[in-house]
């Protein structure tokens, strides 16, 4: 067997590797400031948004609850790696045992992220019995529900005011490197065994249980496994911003995560990637717009809001005309082509379970 033959299952991730980290290569050799923020909130969007492709791409289920993860990892995460002394100026009402605890970022990162797993762990069992509009109403009271523990935990979040005095561990080349992972991440979980057996009760899902699939039990892992993700990128969103609240974590980001894995595909990782990068020059061109009519003053009262005008009208179109995305549920596959996806990954129904 030669090496072509030895590296075709890692044709897809080898390609959105090589994209990204010639993204981050020409982002640093550019060395413009605000060039740098916008990609490196990108690569962490891409984390986000392949957790949420992990679970809905396979399941069919669309989620709102991830951006509660994401939070709950973000809060976890800051108050293990923020000093005593930050600690204290940042809520003056945090419990005294939180205080002394400083662990070093990637510790931290990764318990932030583990707690958001175990805590979806126990929740979300009885949650994946459900299918179609009764899973996705749950998904978003399940959001809810983290909201309003975030903003009236006071004594945790400081509430709905501002937490500030983070430390700022999250840099290009770190977020470009978990990037990389969750991608090698996402696309083998789909292509492993349980992936696989999510997508047939995704499709079928009488037929999967009558060949011994559980669908709860599939379901279950892949919630919990999106859901850690998620965890990883509060943790690297909250050591870039510096400085949040529990807002941050409610429908706005909800409706962009959204947008990017419908908008490149929620059937694909490479959609997942692509629908990122593509939203994300996108908005940062319409805000460019937005403040130059500002700027000009041709609006009297001010032009707001354009930007989510916009993108909400892009994505509605988007699922009336090509409901999977602008890959269509396909991968990318050297050289620069589309693979097709096996037909069980390119149903249109975004929530059909069966």
């Amino acid at each position: 067997m030669n090496l072509a033959d030895r590296l075709k299952p890692l044709n897809t991730p080898l390609i959105l590797v090589a994209g990204t980290l010639l993204i981050a290569v020409l982002t640093a050799l550019l060395g413009i400031p605000l060039l740098t923020r916008i990609v490196t909130v990108m690569f962490v969007s891409i984390i986000l948004v392949l957790g949420l492709q992990l679970y809905m791409g396979n399941s069919g289920i669309l989620s709102f609850s991830h951006m509660g993860f994401m939070g709950i990892g973000a809060y976890t995460s800051v108050l293990l790696s923020m000093t005593p002394t930050a600690k204290q100026l940042s809520n003056p009402n945090l419990y005294p045992f939180l205080i002394p605890l400083h662990l070093p970022f990637l510790p931290s990162l990764l318990i932030g992220a583990l707690v958001a797993a175990c805590i979806a762990a126990i929740v979300a069992y009885p949650l994946m019995r459900l299918s179609d509009a009764a899973a996705v109403i749950t998904t978003f009271a399940l959001l809810v529900i983290i909201n309003v523990v975030l903003v009236h935990w006071s004594r945790v979040t400081n509430g709905p005011r501002t937490l500030f005095g983070v430390d700022n561990y999250t840099t290009l080349w770190t977020s470009v490197t978990f990037c990389v992972i969750a991608i090698f991440a996402v696309y083998f979980f789909k292509e492993s065994r349980i992936g696989l057996r999510l997508r047939a009760t995704r499709d079928d899902a009488y037929a999967a249980a009558s060949i011994g699939i559980n669908m709860v039990v599939m379901r279950w892992v892949a919630f919990v496994a999106s859901a850690f993700i998620a965890g990883i990128g509060g943790g690297l969103w909250a050591h870039f911003i510096t400085s949040f609240s529990p807002y941050s974590f409610y429908l706005t980001e909800t409706f962009v995560v959204l947008a990017m894995l419908v908008i490149g595909g929620p059937y694909s990782v490479s959609g997942a990637v692509i629908g990122t990068l593509v939203v994300t020059v996108a908005r940062e061109l319409l805000r460019a717009i937005e403040n130059y009519v500002n700027i000009l003053q041709i609006f009297p009262e001010g032009f707001f809001g354009f930007t989510e005008v916009v993108m909400a009208i892009v994505l509605v179109v988007i699922l009336i005309y090509r409901p999977t995305g602008i890959l269509g549920g396909q991968e990318l596959h050297w050289p620069l082509r589309l693979r097709k996806a096996a037909s069980t990954d390119t149903n249109p129904a975004v929530n059909r379970t069966g």
